[in-house]
């Protein structure tokens, strides 16, 4: 299930500790009864990780917003990383693809079964979807010049879903501060992941929908005392007045929209956070403001910390009560 959502094409909702030796670590996992490896598919299929690359890399060549794409179906999915955000609707399972902050929104699931049935074919029921999503995540950062971390594995693949769970999860493009802080503390992330992983802001879509509220300043000719750049919401308001809200759609980083870097965090500092969430990490709390303002001054610390953030956020297993799936959609 859900996170932050790394998004691009947003409808209702935006979203949203390495190993470098190498060698077979115990697990981080905050799941039930289940320990996560680094280096679990060494021996059981040591193809794994070069066959996700490979189709991470072509699948993005030829979509560049598919790296987005990949990024945020991992963190939709992560309150629990167990590829319930994969599972089509069946006659006895509701599925989580229709979900408020999912439909229509959620993309990259064909490259995800392309991956699958590379996997099948070399290393039957042995990778699980869970962690094909927590590869192609990581190389989809990588493939966009971001940095590279070494990925636990041993996700089980979960044997149901919870719509519910994932329209409820989700924090609002709206959320403000404390309640981003609360969400993420909930799942044992702190602050500081909370920061580092909004980062990944830094490549996808929103649609008009999704920042409706970063225009209101608009409406009385002042920016709100919230670092507002209005020359930026004048061009977002002509943007979404040409078109549809619900079709008008822009880049999260208008400055280095398809590169993994620190530009997200400049553009929070100027006033230009897409997402009325994203801005409020600037302006609503001293502490998130502090850490923006270390991440948009060295990108070396916001990589290291979003690393970091994402073993953490990947160890929210949902358990050892689950399977590995020979198709991503549909359980066994």
């Amino acid at each position: 299930m859900p996170i932050l959502s790394l998004s691009q094409n947003p409808t209702n909702f935006s979203e949203t500790c390495e190993d470098g030796s190498g060698e077979t670590g115990s697990g981080f996992g905050i799941g039930f009864g289940l320990v996560l490896d680094f280096g679990l598919y060494r021996n059981s299929c040591p193809e794994a990780e070069s066959i996700v690359y490979s189709l991470v890399e072509s699948a993005v060549l030829q979509d560049p917003r598919m790296a987005a794409s990949l990024l945020r179906l991992h963190f939709h999915d992560c309150f629990g990383c167990d590829a319930s955000v994969l599972l089509d609707d069946t006659e006895g399972l509701v599925g989580e693809k229709t979900a408020p902050p999912n439909l229509n929104s959620l993309r990259g699931f064909e490259v995800i079964d392309s991956i699958k049935s590379d996997l099948e074919s070399v290393c039957p029921e042995t990778v699980s979807c869970a962690d094909i999503l927590a590869m192609a995540a990581r190389d989809s950062v990588v493939v966009s010049g971001g940095p590279s971390w070494e990925v636990e594995v041993g996700r089980k693949d979960g044997r149901t879903a919870s719509k519910q769970a994932a329209t409820t999860s989700l924090p609002s493009p709206n959320s403000t501060v404390p309640t981003l802080i609360s969400i993420f503390q909930n799942l044992g992330l702190s602050q500081t992941d909370m920061v580092a992983l909004s980062g990944g802001h830094t490549l996808g879509k929103a649609k008009c929908t999704s920042f409706t509220a970063r225009l209101q300043p608009l409406q009385t000719g002042q920016p709100a005392n919230n670092g507002d750049n209005l020359e930026f919401l004048e061009s977002l308001q002509q943007l979404c007045s040409t078109f549809d809200p619900s079709v008008g759609i822009t880049q999260l980083d208008l400055v280095t929209p398809s590169t993994f870097d620190n530009q997200y965090y400049v553009n929070l500092l100027s006033g230009e956070g897409l997402l009325p969430s994203d801005q409020a990490l600037a302006v609503q709390d001293p502490g998130t403001r502090e850490i923006v303002e270390t991440y948009a001054v060295d990108q070396s610390v916001f990589f290291q910390d979003f690393k970091n953030a994402m073993v953490k956020m990947g160890g929210i297993t949902g358990g050892s009560e689950g399977e590995i799936r020979r198709n991503c959609r549909t359980i066994n």
